[in-house]
């Protein structure tokens, strides 16, 4: 195995922190906006094995934001085009690309498995709620991506426990709805204390979990999956522990 490709990142976390990062499987939720960018940052980390779910296919409006988005693959599965990606990144990687919706039933199975870390970056609430309640009740380590819709400022990002997030209309109700599961703390996020454009929402016909959609910005949704990705990175590798 050639492992050049990955001098810089071994500089930074140590050769321990590399091998860690290695021997981890990574389960990502969701590849859109935030999830693709979530992906690519794993991928380029070197983690050895990484596992991506969505049912999606490429939309023309999904092109302002998305990293497997281009006018070359509307129409394209989202897995598809993310696992070849990740392939081509990392050759050895260990990658299982899941291209379906995933229902209660299946997130159960799914995490019958033992994951590193799971990145919730599911942007519809029925999904997100199972997965983040499968994996808390499973004792799975878990970074949930909230609401990046409707925002301009990266700078406003924090990393948090959903008990302590606030201003987020995503997260708010989140929150509201994990408390009838007796979810009331324990559930690391990344969320944004800037109020949302209200003027940038628009209703949708209810398909995939969804009846509204905020506008969004190239980078926004970029630096929440990156800041996912950060914090699974830096826990795994033993660079830091994430306080929040």
């Amino acid at each position: 195995m050639d492992n050049k490709w990955m001098e810089r990142t071994a500089l930074l976390v140590g050769q321990k922190g590399l091998d860690k990062l290695m021997k981890a499987h990574v389960l990502i939720v969701g590849l859109g906006g935030v999830g693709s960018y979530a992906a690519e940052a794993i991928a380029r980390t070197g983690i050895g094995k990484i596992t991506i779910v969505d049912g999606d296919v490429v939309d023309p409006t999904n092109r302002n934001r998305q990293l497997q988005a281009l006018a070359t693959t509307h129409g394209m599965s989202k897995a598809k085009l993310i696992h070849d990606r990740i392939k081509a990144i990392n050759p050895e990687v260990e990658i299982n690309s899941i291209d379906t919706f995933m229902t209660p039933e299946a997130m159960k199975e799914l995490l019958e498995q033992k994951f590193s870390y799971i990145i919730d970056a599911i942007d519809s609430i029925t999904p997100k709620l199972y997965l983040i309640s499968t994996a808390y009740w499973n004792n799975q380590k878990l970074i949930s991506c909230m609401g990046a819709g409707g925002k301009m400022d990266p700078t406003r990002i924090e990393v948090t426990d959903i008990s302590k997030t606030h201003t987020d209309p995503l997260a708010q109700y989140v929150r509201k709805r994990l408390r009838y599961m007796n979810i009331y703390k324990g559930v690391k996020c990344v969320y944004s204390n800037e109020l949302p454009a209200k003027y940038s929402i628009m209703h949708t016909d209810g398909s995939k979990f969804k009846k509204s959609a905020y506008g969004t910005i190239s980078y926004l949704p970029a630096a929440f999956g990156l800041t996912c990705a950060s914090v699974v990175i830096r826990e795994i590798s033993g660079w830091k522990e994430v306080k929040y």
